[in-house]
């Protein structure tokens, strides 16, 4: 195996393992939260019970998903040095309001874990929708770097050099938007139907039927909400390999690295 496709491999088992603490990551707080806004309504203590027990879940997830997010930010300058060394002043924008939406998320999650019977009511209940906000946030940025692989904008090349740098065209170019409501329904539908499928194995064993019949509920309406919107956002394909052997896309080289970047797929 040479270095391109060992450099990719590891690449690939990277994100594939970090994608399923993002998606849940990006979720399971808005599971929380209309959790614990029933409690506040109802006062049902099923309910109360179910937030606290989700809430544990979400900040063991969220440290393993901040450990591998951070694995994968040091594989991109390792692995890709001449790549980043390039395109890194270009779009790394995004990188650095991620980190900043990470850190709020993290903040809050601590208010929210240790503000039981501390903070206002309705104070505690928004720290955890702050944290699925910014967890939402940092999905959609990181998600908008990776569009710009896909719709390279935001800076002229000439001769070589790298000019008029512009980080925001960059972050905001014409892949952004489609690709990132795509990940946000994605993770929802994903996120929403394992922990419905999870809850609903606890009700087929008769364990604590009411209990799981109320996160199941939760679970599984916002995983068929998105699953519905998701119909609407694209109706063309996302490029494959094969796509770059019958020229379906540009390939730029940086070094000896190549990056392909595929023609608009969704108008």
């Amino acid at each position: 195996m040479d270095d391109f496709i060992a450099a990719r491999s590891q690449m690939a088992m990277s994100l594939g393992f970090h994608i399923i603490f993002a998606c849940v990551g990006m979720v399971m707080p808005f599971f929380m939260a209309i959790s614990h806004f029933k409690y506040l309504r109802t006062g049902d203590e099923i309910y109360k019970g179910l937030t606290k027990a989700w809430s544990k879940g979400v900040a063991i997830l969220f440290a393993t998903g901040a450990v591998s997010g951070t694995m994968l930010s040091f594989e991109l300058g390792l692995l890709w040095p001449e790549f980043m060394k390039h395109a890194g002043p270009i779009f790394g924008m995004p990188f650095s309001l991620e980190g900043t939406a990470f850190f709020i998320e993290a903040i809050a999650l601590g208010f929210f874990l240790y503000g039981w019977d501390r903070f206002n009511k309705w104070f505690h209940w928004a720290t955890g929708v702050l944290v699925g906000i910014s967890g939402l946030a940092s999905g959609i940025l990181v998600v908008a770097a990776n569009a710009w692989m896909n719709s390279p904008t935001g800076f002229d090349y000439h001769n070589g050099v790298y000019s008029n740098i512009d980080p925001i065209a960059a972050m905001l170019n014409d892949a952004w938007f489609s690709q990132a409501l795509h990940m946000v329904l994605a993770a929802f539908v994903s996120t929403g139907f394992a922990v419905a499928g999870m809850h609903a194995l606890m009700i087929l064993k008769r364990k604590n039927v009411e209990f799981h019949a109320k996160a199941f509920k939760i679970a599984a309406t916002c995983g068929c909400i998105a699953t519905d919107q998701r119909r609407y956002i694209c109706k063309g394909r996302n490029p494959t390999a094969a796509d770059k052997v019958s020229g379906y896309g540009s390939t730029f080289q940086y070094g000896g690295e190549s990056a392909f970047y595929p023609r608009r797929h969704c108008q």
